[in-house]
């Protein structure tokens, strides 16, 4: 499955699922990587455009964002 193109794929709809469905969810939409970080993680700026970030807080996305 190809990386969906940014513009088709609003990280903001993300924000709000509880964090399992908003993973199925961006797999379905053919994100090659789906990355569910706590709030504050410290992470590596490289920078994959196949990659959806999410912010998880008490199993919920509380901030969504690619790369």
């Amino acid at each position: 499955m190809a990386s969906v193109p940014q513009s088709q794929d609003d990280p903001a709809a993300y924000v709000g699922l509880a964090a399992a469905e908003a993973e199925r969810r961006a797999r379905e939409r053919g994100w090659q990587t789906v990355r569910s970080l706590p709030p504050g993680a410290i992470i590596t700026l490289e920078y994959r455009a196949d990659r959806l970030n999410f912010e998880v807080r008490d199993g919920r996305v509380t901030r969504a964002w690619t790369g």
